[in-house]
C-alpha cells in the first residue's frame, strides 16, 4: 500500500473530496497523509500595491491557510492517522509545479487531489493544477472529481 500520500488542499468542496478519498485509503494501514497548501498570491494592480496594504493582504491570505491545514489536520487526526502538513507561498505561480515539488522531497508514493473537471474555455482560461500533477508526477495521481451537478 502506500506509506506516504500527499494530499493538496484548497478549503473548497472539491479538495474535502480528495482529502476524505485520502483518510479512506490510509484508514487502517501503516499510512501518513501531508497536507499541501499552497498560498497563490497574484500580484495585485499598481493602487493595491503599497507595502502595507500587501503585507494586511498577505497576512490574511496566510491567516485562511493556517485556518484549512487546521480544519484538515483535525479530520485526519479524528481517523487515527499520522498527519503533517506543507505551506508553501507562491507569487502568481502555478499550485502545480509545488506540488510535484513537494511529491518529490517527502517523497510521496500517491498524490489525492480533487478536481473540478473542467472541459473547454473554462479549463483553458482557469487552467488545471490537477492535469498538470498528472502529466508532471513521478508518482501514481488518484484524482478525485466532483459529482455531476
Amino acid at each position: 500500500m502506500y506509506h506516504n500520500i500527499l494530499v493538496p488542499i484548497d478549503g473548497t468542496e472539491i479538495g474535502q473530496l480528495g482529502l476524505r478519498e485520502a483518510i479512506g485509503l490510509a484508514r487502517g494501514s501503516d499510512s501518513r497523509i501531508r497536507l499541501i497548501h499552497v498560498i497563490d498570491k497574484v500580484p495585485g494592480d499598481a493602487s493595491s500595491s503599497a507595502p502595507e496594504a500587501t503585507r494586511e493582504s498577505t497576512s490574511q491570505m496566510r491567516t485562511g491557510a493556517e485556518m484549512i491545514i487546521a480544519e484538515a489536520k483535525t479530520a485526519v487526526r479524528a481517523a487515527g492517522i499520522e498527519v503533517d502538513d506543507r505551506l508553501i507561498e507562491a507569487i502568481g505561480e502555478r499550485v502545480g509545479p509545488f506540488v510535484i515539488s513537494a511529491a518529490a522531497d517527502w517523497p510521496a508514493q500517491l498524490i489525492v487531489c480533487g478536481t473540478h473537471g473542467r472541459r473547454g474555455l473554462t479549463r483553458m482560461l482557469l487552467g488545471s493544477d490537477a492535469e498538470y500533477i498528472v502529466r508532471h508526477s513521478s508518482v501514481p495521481v488518484l484524482i478525485v472529481r466532483s459529482p455531476p451537478a
